[in-house]
């Protein structure tokens, strides 16, 4: 796992040879709406690109994890079906559903059904590397999702430099980003990490659950600036050793945000064991949001070390699947 997270400005690069590359059977007619079907790592990057283009795309953008799509998928709705292993249950049953009514579909994927329905109904589908874990792989699929966008009209901004800038500024960055991992993954340990960061970039909390949960093998959770400061910040009551709180921070952040994380600080500090800041670098969005990403996957691979943990083994999911295999 150590070497996968080290190759992630790699990734990022060979991603953009691979979507370059691909060819689109769909015309780029933009959709009605979108909706990506993904879960896990293969679905972050997902709500990643739906937090990058909120405020920009023409038209609404939906992300769903789970085994349906919204009930107005129609013709002219593009289905992105996001699943690294290709076999996902959730994000098939999406595909089957999308076939089923008829819209435009691109599939994310590095084989299995996925892959196969896709040739099977002349469906786009994008094909990525295979035999990694799917956590390890955001680069492949967000990089993707962002071709895609770019396809059919949906994000005006060069993304190909946005990512061509946040690959050279993680490797300039790469020493500081694990010296700094690291020192946090011993304050951190044998604690509950909670993740606070400004609402446009959940995405990236989301992410650094998700690898605190697999890579270290610890409880996490995370919310977001503004909505916590709504319900809970009342929850901050009593003093509790083992909470360990981490704001995502950003110098782009919308002032009013700032300004409550300032004076969130304050209200939690009587409360929690220890709270830290992570600032983000970068000019751009991406750039800052895969700086974050990168700083948060070492963390997580530390956290794993300073368990002694194998940050890759995920033997309950994988007991999971074969049980509901067997139903």
């Amino acid at each position: 796992m150590d070497e996968l997270i080290a190759g992630f400005s790699r990734q990022l690069l060979e991603a953009l040879k691979i979507s370059s590359k691909y060819e689109f059977i769909k015309s780029a007619e933009m959709p009605d709406q979108v909706v990506i079907a993904g879960l896990g790592g293969s679905g972050i990057g997902a709500t990643i690109v739906q937090n990058y283009t909120q405020y920009t795309a023409p038209v609404p953008v939906i992300v769903t994890k789970n085994y349906f799509l919204p009930g107005f998928i129609g013709s002219n709705t593009l289905v992105i079906a996001c699943s690294y292993s290709g076999n996902t249950e959730e994000t098939i049953a999406c595909l089957k559903e999308a076939i089923k009514k008829k819209a435009r579909v691109v599939c994310i994927t590095s084989g299995g059904t996925i892959a196969q329905l896709a040739k099977k109904n002349n469906l786009d589908c994008i094909l990525i590397p295979s035999g990694m874990p799917p956590r390890a792989c955001l680069g492949y699929s967000l990089v993707q999702l962002l071709a895609t966008f770019k396809h059919f009209g949906l994000i005006k901004s060069n993304y190909t430099k946005a990512v061509q800038d946040a690959a050279r500024l993680l490797d300039t960055e790469e020493r500081d980003i694990k010296l700094t991992a690291k020192k946090l993954a011993k304050k951190a340990i044998g604690k509950i990490p909670i993740i606070y960061v400004e609402n446009d970039m959940e995405g990236v909390a989301v992410r650094w659950r998700q690898q605190i949960n697999e890579n270290g093998k610890m409880l996490c959770w995370h919310h977001t600036i503004p909505e916590m400061n709504h319900n809970e910040l009342v929850g901050w009551r009593t003093e509790r050793q083992e909470l360990f709180v981490i704001f995502l921070r950003n110098d782009s952040d919308f002032k009013r945000s700032q300004m409550r994380m300032e004076i969130n600080k304050k209200l939690i500090k009587p409360y929690a064991t220890s709270i830290v800041e992570c600032y983000s670098k970068g000019k751009y969005y991406l750039e800052k949001a895969l700086y974050l990403i990168h700083l948060g996957d070492w963390f997580s691979w530390y956290l794993a070390q300073e368990g002694g943990m194998d940050a890759t083994e995920v033997k309950v999911i994988d007991y999971l699947k074969g049980a509901l295999v067997k139903q």
